[in-house]
């Protein structure tokens, strides 16, 4: 597929560590903003962001959406992913609203059922438990289609027949609504039924650095059979617009020595391991020379099938060396895969 869009993705770590640049929850959320900026200037497409809850890292996105919305007038800015568990979906329909007019139809939201977390059962600490019957990823799902019904900005809600305010006629939606946020969803998922489910509801998909080892094959190829199924899942549920699918990738354009030094020894090949008791598999991080890094990109079948591509960064090592890796890839890399 020629032409990608390329942006990055970061889970916005923090430690008190000397050896990290970040070591506050506000370098975190300010440093993912001065990125941002920084990725736009180089002619990134996309700043993407993890959300992860009791943990050192990015948690609360939708403040830090906001504001890269506003310092930013052209990269698309989202999340990869939001545990769905965790979440209202209608103040979340609020919020993401707002942040998606402030950023003028920018955002790009990846939601999920999520991974496992720092704490048992996190989502019950936010008042949340599945039905009698049902497990925490039937949660997730049943609280993504409230969220989707509710984003397509159609009234719902009884009005007072004696508001504080003069209400337009009919029943009341949620506001501010964004119109097209509804269309710009993405379902992170792990297997390949539940990528099928994303396209008959009408998400965009995105496909992590791991899923559920379905078959044994190499990661890249399983990945590359998961978005093909999703294409035809959304082919036969007759959906008018045609659907985006991102994957994410650890690349390193070994350029000088700090990149050697910091990614030189990576190895290059797929990971297993278990996540909920379920068979894993992680794929290969690439660091490389530009000329050897273009013939092993070329092979990865998944990126191949996809139109975006989402760089993960090491957010620690600070915002000038990750805008570093991000031009690196941007200028040595894409333009000779014809991604540019």
């Amino acid at each position: 597929m020629p032409g990608k869009k390329i942006g990055f993705l970061s889970f916005g770590h923090w430690s008190p560590s000397p050896h990290s640049q970040t070591r506050t929850a506000s370098d975190a959320l300010l440093q993912s903003i001065d990125l941002a900026v920084a990725a736009e200037e180089l002619g990134a497409d996309g700043a993407y962001f993890r959300v992860h809850h009791f943990a050192r890292q990015l948690a609360s996105p939708f403040p830090l959406l906001a504001a890269v919305g506003a310092r930013t007038s052209r990269i698309e800015i989202g999340t990869a992913v939001i545990d769905m568990r965790y979440e209202n979906p209608l103040y979340m329909a609020e919020d993401a609203g707002a942040a998606d007019l402030i950023s003028r139809g920018r955002l790009q939201l990846g939601i999920s059922r999520g991974s496992p977390e720092q704490v048992i059962d996190g989502w019950r600490h936010f008042g949340y438990a599945p039905r009698e019957g049902q497990d925490d990823a039937e949660m997730a799902r049943r609280h993504t289609e409230y969220l989707l019904e509710v984003l397509r900005g159609e009234g719902f809600a009884k009005p007072n027949p004696r508001p504080m305010f003069p209400n337009p006629p009919g029943l009341l939606r949620l506001e501010p609504h964004s119109d097209g946020l509804r269309e710009r969803i993405w379902w992170g998922a792990s297997t390949n039924a539940t990528a099928v489910w994303a396209a008959e509801k009408g998400m965009n998909l995105q496909s992590s650095t791991l899923k559920t080892d379905e078959t044994g094959e190499p990661f890249h190829i399983q990945q590359a059979a998961q978005i093909r199924a999703y294409r035809e899942a959304w082919k036969a549920a007759g959906h008018q617009r045609e659907p985006r699918v991102s994957v994410s990738r650890s690349i390193f354009a070994l350029m000088d020595d700090r990149d050697r030094a910091y990614f030189g020894g990576d190895q290059d090949s797929d990971h297993i391991g278990f996540i909920d008791e379920k068979r894993a598999i992680f794929g290969r991080s690439y660091a490389a020379e530009p000329d050897v890094l273009v013939r092993q990109l070329r092979e990865d079948e998944a990126i191949a099938e996809a139109d975006t591509l989402l760089l993960t960064v090491p957010n620690q090592l600070g915002v000038d060396y990750n805008a570093h890796v991000i031009e690196a890839i941007l200028n040595h890399v894409a333009p000779a895969l014809s991604w540019r």
